[in-house]
């Protein structure tokens, strides 16, 4: 679903070593870990073209050739490959080494990881619609830790009324956590480090300068981070499709 504002371009991290898939990831690199019969990547670019995206950069580090074998001949999204084979760049390097493909304009951020079933709009035509540039570099995808299905961590973020966002303070808990999908600003990586670094720095950045907002995802995320949780995610698809 396209609106005026939807972003044309987007980034997809791909490029990480899924160490807590292993065995699995042994032998493949996570994105293409298949869940309900497709491979995560997919998932996530297929959005991408629903929501309108013409074109994806996607980084690759941990068996690139598999990756960049894969995209080759997909035409919605077209690809980009970003190599990270020489150096892994981490979550904000790997985004700023790709930057001059991305071009001036806001652009969708996605893991290629991430799996979720839309509520009644697509989350990437709310973010879309939601995001501001004028008050923001950043706008987050949420999903309440409460109801997530294969998470167990503390939550990430705390979100006011309006939306913006304050990371959670050490030792306690937070009732969101960053869902891998955001719309960034070129204007989020002014003066970013060079080389290796996460996106955590950018974003406690823009949250000091309160231009880090948040969306509430609307349905069900699922975290797929070990192979025990993949047959909880296929059984949630499954039913979801009933």
């Amino acid at each position: 679903m396209t609106t005026p504002n939807t972003p044309r371009r987007a980034m997809v991290l791909a490029a990480g070593l899924g160490t807590r898939m292993r065995p699995l990831t042994d032998t493949m690199p996570k994105p293409l870990v298949k869940v309900a019969g497709k491979p995560l990547l997919d998932h996530v670019l297929d959005r991408l073209a629903e929501a309108g995206v013409e074109h994806a950069i996607v980084n690759v580090h941990h068996f690139a050739e598999q990756i960049i074998a894969h995209v080759e001949g997909r035409t919605r999204p077209q690809i980009t490959i970003s190599d990270e084979r020489g150096v892994l760049l981490d979550t904000g390097g790997g985004v700023v080494n790709a930057l001059p493909e991305l071009g001036d304009a806001p652009f969708f951020h996605l893991n290629a990881d991430t799996v979720w079933i839309d509520g009644v709009k697509p989350n990437l035509t709310r973010l879309a619609e939601t995001f501001d540039p004028a008050t923001m570099d950043a706008l987050l995808l949420l999903a309440p830790i409460a109801g997530s299905i294969g998470y167990d961590g503390r939550g990430d973020f705390n979100m006011a009324s309006d939306g913006r966002l304050r990371r959670r303070p050490e030792r306690e808990v937070a009732p969101f956590v960053y869902a891998g999908a955001a719309i960034f600003s070129p204007a989020l990586f002014a003066d970013a480090p060079q080389g290796k670094f996460s996106l955590t720095t950018l974003f406690m950045r823009a949250a000091e300068a309160g231009r880090l907002s948040g969306l509430r995802l609307e349905g069900l995320w699922m975290h797929v981070g070990t192979p025990e949780s993949i047959g909880t995610a296929e059984a949630a698809i499954k039913a979801s499709a009933q």
